[in-house]
């Protein structure tokens, strides 16, 4: 039996969202329910282990910003995504918590060289499954500005490790 939301958020095709523990704030992202997996750009990617664990460090490229965003984070998982051309690449899996509207929670994202993407991030299904949000392939930006509140500002600074964002 399909659960169904009495009053569900309708976004649009393009929405602006924040991913405030990447230091990323009020970006363009796509939401593709033809994905998956939600995908960001991320290039120059070290990993590295910490007590055991995998660990990733990279840059996020974000258009429209004066210098790039250094983020080190712990790997969730690493698994075989296909990429915009249907052909499957093996990719980096990190959790971070989004943005979108007046919604927060985590989510997990692959990292990608999307360079030649017109967005630096997609929001696939899996992101935005259970969440009470319906898509509407008609419009955009319905949601407004994805600027990150300050108390969330706040917070994601005081949990960010030291060396996390540069």
């Amino acid at each position: 039996m399909v659960k169904r939301v009495s009053n569900p958020e309708i976004i649009g095709w393009r929405e602006r969202i924040s991913l405030p523990e990447f230091g990323i704030e009020n970006i363009p992202a796509k939401i593709d329910t033809g994905a998956r997996t939600a995908a960001l750009h991320a290039v120059d990617q070290t990993v590295f282990e910490i007590d055991g664990e995998r660990w990733v460090e990279f840059m996020i490229p974000v258009q429209n910003r004066r210098s790039p965003n250094r983020v080190r984070t712990r790997v969730v998982d690493e698994r075989e995504i296909k990429n915009t051309g249907g052909v499957p690449e093996r990719r980096l899996i990190v959790r971070t918590q989004l943005l979108l509207g007046r919604h927060r929670w985590q989510i997990d994202v692959s990292l990608a060289n999307r360079a030649r993407m017109e967005f630096d991030l997609i929001l696939g299904r899996t992101a935005i499954r259970r969440r009470g949000i319906l898509v509407d392939p008609g419009h955009s930006y319905l949601l407004g500005s994805g600027k990150i509140p300050t108390e969330i500002k706040k917070k994601a600074r005081s949990k960010d490790p030291e060396g996390q964002r540069q």
